[in-house]
């Protein structure tokens, strides 16, 4: 038996009690997962200090000296343990304010100790206070680095005295007991290649370093490794799927796709969408299933390119469906494709939550007859109820918002599974996609309609108001109209609503009737009266918009053309970049205007700094991730996909490049890892397959 796979209780020192709060607090349940768990930081122990070098700095030092001197302080509260310590240069002071007793009595005096804390200066002496201390022989002895690693912890076990000195008790145990003896996991030529350091000598100087430069050597070589295995997985699923899962070959690009493309199109389609239709193209005429992951920002026009594609289902033969995460953006899907379609002989319609039970069994009856051509619709479209005649494309927007239960449904659907188009308008950085979305082929339309003008983006504090309603009075005399958005945070959702309200009494006086008139819209309304505000709205009969957040997605108003986003330093960067691309769909010149308070920290100004300076979603993207990191970016039923022992997708964007490069290379040379140098990479391949905590949960 691999001596990793015993359980924890078992290392001498650890037991049972010990035993299960590891595997309850850490996750470590086997000696694998103890060796696992890498330090968070170290604490630099390769310098010692003299007395007479030390400075008031408050930071961790270490001396060598003797105690010559022991004494009791009387002070206000209790009193205080004093030892004066010295070595050739000088003498200090170490300080107890609790545990005298056993300290007292532990203390040699007259025995060479190596001391380490905080040094602080008290009139004119300096003190260390409770000071870690270890006798000069035991100290040399032991096998703890000169870099002292800090390990995670929880309170819990804090509080059961599972310091981070008895973890690194135990890690060195687990290095007595295992002789280190760990086996290589990548391929000689990987490792000459890039000059990695061994398996076994990273190991041993992640928890043991010497010095900085080894540290360093094994932090690259194990980041490295555990991003190489992910892209091998990523890599080799995307393969997989491309030869196993057989998708519905759409051979024909017919009448519909052509007579719409050449007749009908609203507009000339940019490079960017032309070459994102060609990838579907070549993707749904070939034999495997599509997964194509279509990024866009806000208004790139990935509406016609979903069209576009459902056209090609139905030249053969198939019907397609959108999924939308929200009823107002599935009814904006439904009348955008329509109005584009209409030209068509296409039978389109609409299921949502609140569509009513005649209309339902007319679209029951016409799916499974086949004369429903696209189906357009929420979560509603999951229903065991509703079934497909024959479903050849499923387009998910805004994929984030769905789980994987739930989109495995739509593949049931089906005998053999749908071509798929994941779209989203929230740009995921280039790191993220190659990491959470790697077994998807990605496409990206990374530019604007012609004759979109750049939105102007401006900050403005509380106290510049009315300059900004002036400049809102003066569009709105060009005709133009505005949005008004308020934070609306579930957690201080009274306080939220009180703003909204508050803002919308204050609005209402500066802008009063009959010259302007107001909408709002918010949580607390009925759907009908959210719908029947939007549409006056839309139709231009209320000038201004009050809202809170519910119009991040969805609401189409070309003619639009101011956003001021209140207390903007209560959203996130996508969020406000979301919101934004609410404005600037006509074409006029469009404005967003930040509202703040003065107070901000320091991760706001940069959200703020990086508005103005940007209209480009992945360059927002990328700034967000430095900020959020990755895990609160994919929305909480993605996060913690990939619970990473030591890389970083936002530090390590460089190894992450590295680590795929190779993969491909490596999977390109020899696909089924059957080489004889690759056996031992095939065999940890296929055991981290089967483990439940990251793979399988990646689309």
């Amino acid at each position: 038996m691999n001596l990793l796979e015993t359980p924890i209780e078992y290392l001498k020192g650890v037991g049972p009690q010990r035993g299960d709060l590891l595997r309850k607090e850490l996750d470590i349940h086997r000696y694998g997962d103890l060796l696992n768990l890498y330090p968070n930081r170290y604490i630099d122990r390769t310098r010692y200090y003299k007395i007479n070098q030390l400075v008031n700095s408050n930071a961790d030092v270490q001396i060598v000296g003797k105690i010559i001197h022991i004494k009791t302080v009387e002070q206000k509260r209790g009193k205080r343990l004093v030892a004066t310590f010295i070595d050739e240069t000088g003498e200090m002071e170490l300080v107890w304010f609790r545990g005298h007793k056993w300290i007292k009595e532990s203390l040699k005096i007259n025995t060479p100790y190596v001391v380490f804390g905080k040094v602080t200066s008290f009139n004119g002496k300096f003190n260390m206070a409770h000071p870690e201390m270890e006798l000069l022989n035991e100290h040399k002895a032991s096998l703890r680095s000169a870099m002292q690693p800090v390990y995670p912890s929880t309170e819990k076990l804090a509080n059961k005295n599972i310091t981070n000195k008895v973890i690194n008790k135990m890690m060195q145990q687990l290095f007595v007991e295992t002789q280190a003896l760990f086996s290589e996991t990548l391929p000689e030529s990987i490792i000459q290649e890039l000059q990695l350091i061994p398996k076994k000598e990273a190991l041993f100087n992640i928890h043991f370093p010497k010095n900085q430069e080894l540290l360093a050597k094994a932090q690259f070589r194990l980041k490295f490794e555990e991003l190489f295995y992910i892209q091998l997985q990523l890599i080799t699923k995307n393969l997989i799927r491309k030869h196993k899962i057989k998708g519905h070959p759409f051979e024909i690009v017919g009448d519909n796709f052509n007579d719409f493309y050449q007749n009908h199109l609203p507009f000339e389609l940019t490079n960017a969408q032309k070459r994102v239709i060609k990838e579907i193209r070549n993707d749904l005429g070939s034999n495997a299933q599509m997964n194509r992951l279509l990024q866009g920002d806000v208004g790139s026009g990935k509406t016609i390119v979903a069209l576009l594609s459902m056209l090609i289902a139905k030249d053969n033969g198939f019907q397609s469906c959108l999924m939308a995460p929200t009823e107002i953006l599935a009814t904006q899907h439904f009348s955008g494709l329509s109005q584009l379609a209409q030209s068509l002989n296409i039978n389109i319609k609409l299921l949502t939550g609140s569509t009513k039970t005649a209309e339902r069994k007319i679209i029951h009856e016409e799916l499974e007859n086949g004369s429903l051509d696209i189906l357009i619709g929420t979560h509603a479209i999951l229903e065991d109820k509703v079934q497909f005649h024959n479903l050849g494309l499923a387009i998910i927007d805004e994929q984030h918002r769905f789980g994987v239960e739930q989109r495995s449904k739509l593949w049931k659907k089906n005998d053999i599974p749908p071509h798929v188009l994941v779209m989203t308008a929230t740009p995921i950085p280039r790191t993220l996609a190659m990491s959470m979305y790697g077994d998807l082929d990605i496409s990206v339309i990374d530019e604007l309609p012609p004759g979109r003008k750049p939105i102007q983006t401006v900050h403005r504090f509380d106290n510049n108001r009315l300059k900004v309603w002036k400049f809102l009075k003066d569009e709105i005399a060009k005709g133009r109209q505005v949005y008004i958005v308020y934070p609306l945070i579930q957690e201080s959702e009274k306080m939220d609503y009180k703003d909204l309200m508050d803002g919308y009494e204050s609005i209402s006086r500066d802008f009063p009737l009959p010259q302007y008139s107001i909408s709002i819209v918010h949580g607390k309304m009925k759907p009908a009266d959210k719908d029947e505000e939007m549409r006056r709205f839309a139709e231009g009969k209320t000038n201004i918009m009050v809202a809170t957040t519910v119009i991040e997605v969805g609401v189409n108003v070309p003619n639009a053309s101011v956003m001021v986003i209140e207390s903007a330093e209560r959203f996130g960067l996508s969020q406000l970049h979301q919101l934004r691309g609410r404005v600037g769909r006509g074409a006029e010149q469009s404005y967003c205007i930040l509202m703040t308070g003065h107070k901000l920290s320091n991760d706001s100004k940069t959200r703020m700094e990086t508005m103005c300076a940007t209209n480009d979603g992945f360059e927002i993207a990328e700034v967000d991730l430095k900020l959020r990191g990755p895990g609160d970016i994919m929305g909480t039923q993605q996060s913690g996909v990939l619970n990473l022992h030591i890389a970083d997708l936002v530090k390590d964007r460089d190894i992450l490049q590295l680590a795929r490069h190779k993969a491909i290379k490596i999977l390109k040379e020899d696909p089924n890892m059957t080489k004889p140098e690759h056996q031992k990479m095939k065999q940890i391949f296929l055991e981290l397959s089967k483990k439940k905590n990251i793979w399988n949960y990646i689309s």
